[in-house]
């Protein structure tokens, strides 16, 4: 039975795929089984693409959903929608629709007004007068924005779908020349350390003081701390591998995506260096063929690889490799705060830039019932529904002195994906009702939320001092 997804209209993107293809509509439609005449009435936008049809495209042509329904655009929607809404621009209210074609009519020009809001934002963070109209609060909240370090290599990882293929079949031939399926890895991982000449020691936390990894190039040594665990151990030893016999490789990927300041290249060669090591614990065709085979249970394969359950979900959200793709996750990890310090997308989910998480995300539910697996299906304003798992997991550390932080994962897909997860099994996908959501308070324009802390950004809030309501602020509709 087919599953549940939202129908949408895509009839300028298939047209442009056929074409690049090649294909006339009966030769599309053959290669699709389907008629002709539903290809003919999808292109004119006649008719919405059904589940199936969706489902038969990601399979014949070796693409994502994404790539063809809108939500392909999702992050620059999302980014885009935000520029708009700055009250700089003194722009009335604008409705969805609109934002919604001039996306769909000019994605590039879109972009281009997303950049010069940010380099609106860093603007407006140079200017620290005191007659700054931009509040503490106002300024704090933009920081998020800023073209920092940290968020150009997010978007390069999301621009790739956050795969790195070059550096992920580098991983995966070390790990079979290693033979880590057959050998005790960390045995064979401080093994490769002493071809390096170099000593791989557990120090007591004292010594390390607040480090948990520390190399040292003069003495020949890598330093644990003893509050890793074993897979965390594993992980860091990877990441010196990484750093020692694959610099080139890494160089390479950093020009190739054209840093040039050092703060971003150093950020990215981190990210590179711990996506190796992950790559290498977790290879590619033998992880992929273990998440379809355990239908993506994170516990079970994080056992079967000896893997963290964070390192495990944030692998699962790596897994497009063209021709052999996994299911196409978004990863995000969370603080108690709703404080995002990571996220990561396969599957074009719209994360924003500042704010937060929607409180109604059940992400942030996950900390009320420690170690249990969460489901819930998400809607986001523009209709896109996601299948959404949340766990928490405790950072690496922790003493009675100085407890471990918890912390909350959550992994997701586009709610056609759900039936090959195991999380799903128990859920009727065709009446479950999906809880809507919003990118955060600040953006989400949604009415009557009692769980909004802040009023959207853009509009006129409407205040009756007569009357109290379960919104704690009320705001002028459309």
């Amino acid at each position: 039975m087919a599953k549940r997804i939202q129908k949408l209209m895509i009839g300028r993107r298939l047209k442009v795929l056929r074409k690049s293809l090649g294909l006339t509509q009966a030769q599309l439609a053959d290669q699709l089984d389907v008629s002709a005449s539903y290809i003919t009435l999808i292109e004119a936008d006649q008719r919405p693409a059904s589940a199936n049809l969706l489902l038969r495209l990601a399979q014949v042509y070796d693409m994502n959903i994404g790539e063809l329904a809108p939500e392909m655009d999702a992050q620059l929607a999302s980014d885009f929608e935000a520029a708009l809404k700055d009250p700089a621009l003194e722009l009335a209210a604008l409705p969805r629709s609109e934002i919604e074609a001039a996306l769909q009519a000019s994605p590039q020009i879109a972009a281009a007004v997303v950049r010069l809001h940010g380099k609106l934002t860093e603007a407006r963070m140079r200017d620290q007068a005191p007659d700054n109209p931009f509040t503490d609060r106002a300024k704090v909240e933009a920081i998020g924005e800023v073209s920092r370090p940290d968020e150009r290599v997010r978007d390069w990882l999301y621009a790739t779908d956050n795969y790195m293929d070059a550096v992920d079949r580098a991983a995966e031939q070390l790990a079979f020349d290693m033979a880590l399926h057959r050998e005790e890895p960390h045995l064979a991982l401080t093994d490769r350390m002493s071809r390096h000449g170099i000593r791989v020691r557990i120090l007591p936390a004292e010594v390390m003081g607040g480090a948990l990894r520390r190399f040292d190039p003069h003495r020949k040594e890598l330093m644990l701390s003893e509050l890793l665990g074993q897979a965390s151990r594993r992980f860091q030893i990877g990441v010196l591998i990484a750093r020692l016999e694959y610099e080139a490789l890494i160089e390479a990927q950093i020009d190739a995506a054209g840093f040039k300041d050092a703060d971003t290249r150093s950020l990215a060669r981190v990210s590179l260096a711990n996506y190796f090591s992950a790559a290498l614990q977790m290879p590619y065709a033998r992880f992929l063929a273990a998440c379809e085979q355990e239908r993506y249970d994170v516990e079970l394969i994080s056992h079967r690889f000896g893997a963290s359950y964070e390192q495990t979900a944030h692998r699962m959200a790596t897994l497009q490799r063209p021709n052999a793709r996994g299911i196409p996750f978004f990863f995000v990890r969370i603080d108690r705060a709703g404080n995002v310090s990571k996220r990561f997308s396969a599957g074009r989910f719209p994360f924003s830039r500042f704010g937060g998480t929607c409180p109604l995300w059940n992400i942030h539910s996950a900390f009320e019932a420690p170690e249990r697996v969460h489901t819930q299906i998400i809607r986001m304003p523009e209709g896109a529904s996601y299948f959404s798992i949340a766990r928490t997991v405790m950072r690496a550390g922790g003493t009675h002195a100085a407890p471990a932080q918890r912390l909350a994962i959550g992994l997701g897909c586009d709610v056609s994906y759900a039936a090959r997860l195991v999380y799903a099994d128990r859920i009727n996908l065709d009446r479950a009702e999906p809880t809507d959501i919003g990118l955060n308070c600040y953006l989400c324009e949604r009415q009557n939320c009692g769980s909004r802390a802040q009023p959207p950004i853009n509009r006129r809030l409407a205040i009756n001092e007569r009357e109290r309501s379960l919104a704690l602020f009320r705001f002028e509709g459309e």
